[in-house]
């Protein structure tokens, strides 16, 4: 078992309440397995994410990742977990400004105390291998919302991860790059990272191995196989649901090699 969350709970404060964001989640997540949540705004999805990446802690039950007992570990011992172990690829790209696409890309070797040749190596091959070998030099602010996506794609590959986290990765892009971007999300699978996606786009939930629906901070549904689309027509409000489009898992394209240090 990758992930083990155990009756986990949080708040978070609001005046002199505490406003709950997650209550008593248990979930199991196997090694390459891939994940979607749903939920209404406000189900959760988002603070489960964050447990999961190390982010922020639970308050009440316990996470084990990977056989370690996440509470017992310490912020420097956590930092070097979701370095080496976690990808994030969130809605907003969260490039920096002032660096270059490669110099994004090979932030997380930096923390890890590569060479600055090596990790130019490693950063111009996952940049080639998602279409921005030409883009090496260029700014953040020179790149379309596809391009940027694709830079923290690479960036959440370099460190070799075992898991992606990906939060609403296609919510600010159109339709063409949203797809390109799952495409590649769901080619990392295929090569064996887990990857677990929040998203409020039911085309693209669908397209999990199992959809996990939130609400009021818990956990209310596991969909599998043929059950998924009916849950999440229901779910939808009933009628009109589409199938998802080419594209999804088991589909020629869209993988590539890991980068490893």
């Amino acid at each position: 078992m990758l992930m083990h969350l155990d009756a986990v709970s949080k708040w978070y404060p609001m005046g002199k309440t505490r406003l709950p964001a997650l209550q008593g989640v248990s979930l199991d997540v196997e090694r390459g397995e891939y994940l979607s949540f749903i939920g209404p705004s406000g189900s959760g999805k988002s603070t489960l994410m964050h447990l999961l990446g190390c982010l922020d802690r639970p308050d009440e039950g316990s996470y084990w990742l990977d056989g370690e007992r996440v509470e017992d570990l310490g912020d420097r011992e956590l930092s070097w977990t979701r370095n080496q172990k976690i990808g994030f690829v969130f809605q907003s790209f969260y490039l920096v400004a002032q660096l270059s696409v490669a110099e994004n890309v090979e932030l997380p070797l930096v923390y890890q105390g590569l060479e600055r040749p090596r990790r130019r190596e490693i950063a111009t091959e996952l940049l080639e291998a998602v279409g921005l070998g030409s883009r090496l030099g260029h700014r953040p602010n020179e790149l379309s919302g596809g391009e940027s996506q694709r830079v923290a794609i690479a960036r959440a590959l370099v460190t070799g991860p075992d898991i992606i986290l990906a939060d609403e990765p296609t919510g600010n892009l159109d339709s063409r790059s949203g797809e390109e971007i799952m495409e590649l999300i769901e080619g990392c699978n295929r090569q064996g990272v887990t990857l677990v996606v929040v998203t409020h786009d039911l085309q693209k939930a669908i397209r999990a191995q199992r959809v996990v629906q939130l609400r009021d901070g818990r956990i209310i549904g596991h969909f599998v196989g043929d059950q998924k689309e009916a849950a999440l027509r229901e779910f939808h409000g009933g009628g009109g649901f589409a199938r998802p489009e080419e594209g999804g898992p088991g589909s020629p394209g869209g993988g590539f090699s890991r980068g490893s240090p």
